[in-house]
């Protein structure tokens, strides 16, 4: 492993990101804690910290069939995720941004996860929204539930259950989520066996946030670490339903090493730097705040974004139109940008290099030399609170353009479950000097 490290500057002001995640209490919260959950006194409790997320995308069936374009009626839909921090509450945040009705959502649940679309008996809780157990979130807009009193360990899997009677017309999801979501007909939410979740997808719908608060052992100095990037920090090549991507990697390392920090994975398959698209997602610029900085407790960004970019504007490629020629200097200017946003937010940043793509579809001289030419950039320019040399870290022994053949997940440009070990190693590294 190789990499190339600044020392991390230390967190400006982590206290605006905190207000952002104040709220006011709910009955279900001052009922739960009556009942012997957490108390409803929010003045005294720690801040909320975001433990998972996942960046919100345009309805489409670019990747695999899903159910973004059709929609739902009438059906319940189970989703497992998997939190990187402890806490003794939780509240969960829904996005219809690119909704084109009302999202109506008629009851909500959140439990401990079971096998599959199972929850572990009598762990499942009641969500409510402003005190009511049914909710509507207008098109564009988005919606965060009350507290509710949920014990949960850091790396514990959750199911968040929403029943959906109404039609809710396309729905805003992210498209490669690299775990299994489950739909059943009709009211299921009391389910816990998981049964009658007969239809499933790898992609997740509405649902764009899990935060907790309670635990006492978040890391306020440091705060949570966004991953930020494209389909290499999305996961594509990872095995689905094992937590295999490298920021879930990464979240178990420092675990175990006993540094522990959320760590969130706002990767979105095919993302660019400095276009949007239908099938890949606002660009890194226009996202940046809602996927990053408004994060609650979010002190550190890993920023790995460019390669499609480069590979998008050297070929012909039917998945993205137009596809305009990129230099260099636009990437690296759009990177400082990113990085000035960060540090008005007191959010440090680690920068990546590219990883080697020799053999890909869109490697050629060009691109090549465009990605030999930024990475020296990210190496050098002392724009950036730490650096990580992902390039060198995933490249073979005999050829530093191509990947390791043992961290090869086939397309010569995806690592593998092997190769998400190896980044998360290696962006470890740079964290920790």
């Amino acid at each position: 492993m190789h990499t190339h490290t600044h020392t991390l500057r230390p967190a400006l002001a982590l206290a605006a990101a905190f207000l952002l995640a104040s709220t006011a209490t709910s009955p279900a919260s001052a009922a739960s804690a009556a009942a012997g959950g957490t108390p409803a006194d929010h003045g005294s409790r720690s801040p909320w910290t975001a433990a998972w997320t996942a960046p919100s995308q345009r309805p489409s069936t670019s990747f695999r069939d899903n159910w973004s374009e059709e929609g739902f009626r009438d059906h319940t839909l189970r989703q497992v995720v998997r939190v990187t921090a402890p806490g003794e509450e939780i509240r969960i945040r829904l996005s219809n941004r690119y909704g084109t009705s009302p999202l109506h959502i008629t009851g909500a649940t959140a439990a401990l996860a079971g096998r599959g679309a199972a929850e572990r008996p009598g762990t499942a809780k009641e969500l409510t929204f402003g005190g009511s157990r049914s909710a509507t979130v207008p098109v564009g807009g988005r919606l965060a539930g009350d507290p509710v009193a949920l014990r949960t360990g850091r790396l514990q899997k959750l199911t968040v259950t929403l029943y959906l009677r109404e039609r809710t017309g396309a729905a805003t999801f992210h498209d490669q989520a690299y775990a299994t979501s489950y739909r059943a007909r009709g009211d299921r939410r009391a389910d816990s066996s998981g049964k009658p979740f007969t239809e499933t997808t790898q992609s997740l719908y509405y649902l764009s946030d899990v935060e907790v608060r309670g635990a006492g052992d978040s890391p306020r100095r440091k705060g949570g670490i966004v991953a930020f990037g494209d389909s290499i920090t999305d996961g594509f090549g990872s095995t689905a339903d094992a937590d295999k991507r490298w920021p879930d990697q990464l979240a178990e390392r420092l675990a175990a090493k006993g540094e522990p920090r959320p760590v969130l994975n706002s990767g979105i398959g095919g993302n660019l730097l400095l276009h949007d698209s239908s099938w890949f997602g606002d660009s890194a610029w226009s996202r940046f705040e809602r996927d990053v900085l408004d994060k609650p407790g979010v002190g550190t960004v890993v920023l790995l974004e460019g390669l499609n970019d480069i590979g998008f504007s050297e070929v012909d490629l039917t998945t993205y139109k137009p596809n305009p020629a990129v230099s260099v200097a636009e990437l690296i200017e759009q990177q400082r940008s990113l990085v000035r946003q960060a540090h008005r937010r007191g959010v440090e940043v680690v920068g990546a290099t590219l990883l080697p793509m020799k053999g890909a579809e869109y490697y050629n001289a060009a691109s090549a030399a465009k990605i030999r030419e930024f990475n020296n950039w990210v190496r050098t320019s002392g724009e950036f609170d730490a650096v990580v040399d992902l390039n060198r870290a995933l490249a073979a022994p005999d050829d530093p353009e191509r990947l390791h053949p043992a961290y090869d997940s086939g397309d010569h440009k995806h690592p593998n479950d092997a190769g998400y070990g190896a980044l998360a190693r290696a962006v470890e590294s740079a964290l920790s000097a």
